[in-house]
Parts: structure tokens; C-alpha cells; sequence
């Protein structure tokens, strides 16, 4: 019974604190100017019409020394509170994943995507916060990033729904995190008699807000702007239950890391539209990028 009993109050007990991450120095492998030249190559693709929208995403790169990674996804799920949060290994492979973003949820026939496009940042003070949000919410580029998304969405389950199923939820919403605000859409299908999880993957794989409209040409022009390849990231992870019931994120705010070499990549993007300001752009994927190192105290 003592033992017992000393058993359930090491479980209720508050978590010991999580040691200090050893400091890194993280190298961008797009400059500044190179980001800005390949915002601008992506927007000329825009203004010809040969696509609405398309994710850009760059890559910084570190050698973490000492680091622990499953102390390390504890110090970053406590920093951000991210709902979607997920964890990797693969032999000495990880992935730290901090995702505000859900990709599908499957439950029954009835299945969910939500789009996340539009981010704003958080501030300590609760006026100048209130006023980030609700710059949010009004902006018309971050509405219009949004809503081509969720068109790409509503097309894709459309190719596994059944008739007159497919409808918006909710349209650019604004969701508020520890240390960002984001635009958030839902959309919701009844799936066609005989469809299930590999139909449903098939129609919406890659997911509507880490590629583009027209989703093919869009991902054509990642491929040649882009610094790096993606691999995970913009990928998905999650579960499958017994019962059917499946949810799934989209893999973004991640830190991959390789332990036996000390490796580490964090990529970070955004949605360009005709809207699109190059060096905002940039600022955005700064955020997105110290969203995640602050939870190591590392500098962007």
C-alpha cells in the first residue's frame, strides 16, 4: 500500500524542471536578398496566371552539442501548447513537432481538413494584442491566403465526397497561441459510399495550405525555387484508431535533428499571393522560426 501510495504521488508531483538546451548558432541557408529574389521570381508567376498562391519555405541549419531531443520536444511543447503536437523517432533520426495545424480528422464518414493561412504575432501587451488579432481577422491578403486554400481544400474532397456533402464550417477564424495568432478554416464532407482512409489521402495529399493553387503548377515552382528539400516537413503525422478514427497534422514548426551527427533543420514558409510584399514575406518565416528556437533559447 506505502508503495502504492508513493507511486501515485510521483505522478502527481510537479515534473522536475527540464535542464537548459546547450546554445547553437543556427545558419540560414537562403539569404535575405536570395529569399526576396525568389518571392519576387514566384509573384511574376502570379501576375502571368499561372498560379493563385504558393508556399515558399526556407531552411536554417545548427549542430546541436548535448541535446537531448525527448527533453528537448518537452521544453518546446510546454513553450508553444500546440495541439497537434507530435513526436518522432526513427533509429537516430527525430522529429520535434510543435504543429498549431490539423491536416484531416476522420471519424465515422464524416471527415475535417483545416486550412491554416495568416499569422500575426502575440504581444504582452493585452491592448496591442487585441489589435494584432483583429488586424487579422480584417486583413484582406491574409483573408485572401486563407481562402484560396480552403478552395483547393473544398476541391480536393470533393473527388471523395458524397453529393452536396462538402461545406465550410468556418471561414478565417482567428485561433490564438502562446506566441502567434493564426487564420483558421474548416471544412467538412461526408465521404462517398466506399471511400476511406487511402481514397481520402489520395485526394488530399499534400495538404491545400503547404502547396498552392493550381496544387501540380504550384508544387512545380517550389521545386525549382526552393533551397532545399522538404522531406518531412509539410508532411504529416498522427494516429489511426482501432475504430476507424483517424487524425492527422500538418508537420510545421519542427525540428528535425539527427543524433548521430548533431544535425538539425528547422524550416519555416508562408503563402504568396498577388497581395504578396517580399520583405514581409521574409518577416513572416522569421516569426514562424523564433516561434520554435525560443523554446530553446536559441537566437533566430
Amino acid at each position: 500500500m506505502d508503495e502504492g501510495r508513493a507511486f501515485l504521488q510521483r505522478l502527481l508531483a510537479p515534473p522536475a524542471a527540464l535542464p537548459p538546451v546547450p546554445p547553437a548558432t543556427w545558419t540560414r541557408r537562403t539569404s535575405q536578398a536570395d529569399h526576396l529574389a525568389h518571392v519576387r521570381l514566384l509573384l511574376g508567376h502570379i501576375q502571368r496566371g499561372d498560379i493563385y498562391e504558393v508556399n515558399y519555405c526556407t531552411e536554417r541549419t545548427a549542430t546541436l552539442e548535448r541535446f537531448d531531443p525527448y527533453a528537448g520536444f518537452a521544453r518546446l511543447v510546454a513553450h508553444a501548447r500546440a495541439p497537434f503536437a507530435a513526436f518522432q523517432r526513427a533509429g537516430a533520426r527525430f522529429a520535434l513537432c510543435a504543429s498549431p495545424e490539423r491536416f484531416l480528422r476522420l471519424e465515422g464518414d464524416v471527415v475535417v481538413t483545416q486550412p491554416m493561412k495568416g499569422t500575426r504575432p502575440r504581444s504582452v501587451d493585452p491592448a496591442t494584442d487585441l489589435r494584432h488579432a483583429a488586424d487579422l481577422a480584417t486583413d484582406p491578403k491574409e483573408r485572401s491566403e486563407n481562402i484560396m486554400a480552403v478552395d483547393v481544400a473544398r476541391h480536393d474532397l470533393s473527388r471523395i465526397a458524397a453529393p452536396r456533402s462538402v461545406e465550410v464550417e468556418e471561414l478565417c477564424s482567428v485561433k490564438t497561441y502562446p506566441n502567434v495568432h493564426q487564420l483558421v478554416s474548416t471544412v467538412r464532407a461526408r465521404l462517398r459510399e466506399g471511400n476511406d482512409l487511402p481514397e481520402v489521402l489520395r485526394a488530399t495529399f499534400p495538404m491545400a495550405s503547404m502547396t498552392g493553387a493550381p496544387k501540380r503548377r504550384a508544387m512545380q515552382l517550389i521545386d525549382g525555387a526552393e533551397d532545399m528539400r522538404r522531406g518531412l516537413f509539410s508532411g504529416s503525422l498522427g494516429f489511426v484508431l482501432p475504430d476507424g478514427t483517424v487524425d492527422l497534422n500538418v508537420v510545421i514548426r519542427t525540428i528535425m535533428y539527427d543524433a548521430a551527427t548533431g544535425h538539425a533543420s528547422l524550416i519555416s514558409g508562408g503563402a504568396i499571393t498577388a497581395a504578396s510584399d517580399p520583405l514581409q514575406e521574409w518577416e513572416e518565416c522569421e516569426l514562424k522560426a523564433r516561434s520554435v528556437l525560443n523554446a530553446f533559447g536559441h537566437a533566430c
